[in-house]
């Protein structure tokens, strides 16, 4: 038997068997989602193969009754944590009017959903950054007790959005979460041509906040540093920068063929420290993931998944008379 590391944070067996069972989900949406693409049914993908343990962990950390998430295009994990529920995903995957993002109306990824303050994003990378930082000081002036986590890539921390972000929320000792999923490749570019220092937390000194590098592939790990974030934020310490050091295992979008600039034996390397496997031995290690209890976590799964996906499949499309709706004023 090995170390229980997840009692010793303060979470029950049952916690750390759901997060692992929305780990799982994640993934299993995530292959529908790319087996609907490559018949031709939904038009665009972008995975978050290899990053659930970042971002399961990291929500699981958060009080989701009050907190906001500004969620970038890879955070499926996420905001399936966060409350978003299979049948959502699908129905803007399949961009159908019921689908609660937008009505249908943005690409898959764009994740927005009022009820569960899952706040939306844009297509320019980073942009959700400030908005972070906006939504906590209002928070503040208006006496509300919660804090925002926001996600990017590391690309994204070489654009100006964070680096004003970072500043501001560090200035007025906001209560802010930064988490940055470095998956070793902005698309194409890799992570030793983007940075000259050794890891993006390094950043976080020239703000005046913590900065730290976790295993994103460990979600008890990265459990813990937003968890100590939280407390930092929620008292009044201000913000903290998370880097989840973690491996994009699929193309960066569906779009694209990153045999052009990875090898694939790189890719197989990555494979073996695919968060699914590892955390499931852990489980495993402490005697809790049985067979029988991982089959029916699958079973659960492949219903949710195919029921969203028909429902979804047959859902209407939005009435084109709707299509300039909430753009122009009314």
């Amino acid at each position: 038997m090995v170390e229980n590391r997840h009692q010793a944070l303060g979470l029950s067996d049952d916690t750390v068997l759901n997060m692992y069972e929305m780990m799982l989900l994640a993934r299993r949406i995530d292959e529908r989602m790319w087996l609907l693409n490559r018949s031709g049914k939904i038009p665009f993908v972008v995975s978050c193969q290899g990053q659930e343990a970042a971002q399961i962990g990291a929500v699981f950390a958060l009080d989701r009754e009050k907190d906001y998430i500004l969620p970038y295009y890879r955070d499926l994990g996420a905001v399936l944590a966060f409350g978003m529920t299979t049948r959502d995903v699908m129905l803007s995957n399949f961009a159908k009017a019921e689908d609660p993002n937008s009505g249908g109306r943005q690409m898959p990824g764009h994740f927005g959903q009022k009820k569960n303050r899952i706040v939306t994003g844009s297509s320019p990378v980073t942009t959700q950054v400030p908005h972070a930082v906006g939504i906590a000081l209002g928070g503040r002036l208006e006496g509300k007790d919660f804090v925002t986590f926001t996600t990017f890539g590391e690309g994204s921390s070489n654009q100006g959005d964070f680096h004003e972000g970072l500043n501001f929320a560090a200035v007025h000792k906001l209560p802010c979460i930064f988490m940055c999923e470095n998956n070793k490749y902005a698309i194409s570019v890799p992570i030793e041509k983007q940075l000259a220092c050794e890891n993006v937390s390094d950043r976080a000194v020239g703000y005046g906040m913590p900065g730290v590098t976790v295993d994103g592939n460990d979600p008890l790990a990265i459990y813990a540093a937003v968890k100590e974030a939280a407390d930092l934020g929620r008292s009044g310490g201000g913000p903290t920068l998370v880097e989840a050091i973690c491996y994009r295992l699929t193309p960066h979008s569906s779009d694209d063929d990153d045999r052009s600039y990875r090898s694939r034996e790189e890719v197989a390397d990555a494979k073996k420290l695919d968060p699914i496997y590892t955390f499931a031995e852990y489980l495993r290690g402490v005697e809790l993931l049985t067979e029988q209890r991982l089959a029916g976590m699958e079973e659960r799964i492949a219903t949710l998944v195919d029921e969203a996906t028909e429902y979804a499949e047959n859902a209407p499309f939005a009435d084109p008379e709707s299509a300039l709706n909430h753009v122009y004023a009314e």
